[in-house]
Formats: C-alpha cells, structure tokens, sequence
C-alpha cells in the first residue's frame, strides 16, 4: 500500500499526432491514476504528471466531428451552451482533451487531484523543459 508522502511522480511527455482522442485518453487516464505502477493504490494519488502536446491534432474517428455535442448551462434561462467535437477541436483543442480524459477518471475529490497533473498544449511548445520529461510512445500501449 503506497502511502501520500512516499510517491515519486515523473514527467511524461505524449505527442497526440494523429492519435484517436478516445485511446489518447485512456493511456493520459491510466497513468494520471498510476495504474502503470507496481504500487498502485485506488485511495491514494500515485500518478505521474502527463504533457500532452500537438492536441489540435488530435484524430477524431467517425462522425464525431459533426455529432458529437459537448454542452454545459450558465445558470440563466435558455442558457443551455453545446459544441461540437470538431468546434472545440478547432476552438479550445485543450479543453477537448482535458474533457476527455477527466471523463475516463472516478468522480470525487481524488480525480479532482489527478486532473491538476495534466498539462495540455495545442501545439509542441510546453514550459516543461526543466522537468526533464520522458518522451512516451503509445502507439506502443495502445
């Protein structure tokens, strides 16, 4: 059982070229949870910091440019706001990652805390250097 004070994150870092977002965000899921640790704990947050970068190239399969709706409300009457996957590909190219992967975490306040290791840039430059992040290759894990 690893304990809060024991836990040594590293820095990876994805390129999302070409990558279909579902499978992108289920690898940023699963090591953002530490489930690629040998001392994975569910209650305890043992995952390393992930930087995507490149994610307005990011592959949406299928319809879901078009289909795809993504909304959220104001509070206000009539206030009900929806875009489609391939606007918020064009707009925000984060928030559409980010929003993927913090849908394929547990809710709860643990979640909350894994999401805030995330970093997602829309092209390939990052403020990350001097973390020395690791280059990961998925296509190798998906």
């Amino acid at each position: 059982m690893a304990k809060p004070g024991e836990v040594e994150r590293k820095w990876y870092i994805i390129d999302a070229t070409d990558i279909s977002l579902g499978r992108l965000s289920t690898v940023v899921a699963s090591i953002l949870r530490g489930k690629n640790k040998p001392t994975f704990t569910p209650h305890v947050d043992t995952g390393d910091n992930v930087i995507v970068i490149n994610a307005s190239k990011v592959a949406l399969t299928g319809r879901k440019a078009s289909d795809k709706l993504y909304s959220h409300h104001t509070g206000y009457l009539g206030g009900l706001k929806q875009k489609t996957a391939g606007q918020m590909l064009n707009d925000t190219p984060d928030k559409l990652v980010e929003t993927s992967v913090k849908g394929m975490l547990p809710s709860g306040t643990l979640a909350h805390k894994q999401l805030l290791h995330l970093h997602v840039y829309a092209d390939a430059n990052h403020a990350h250097q001097a973390q020395n992040p690791e280059v990961l290759d998925i296509n190798n894990l998906i």
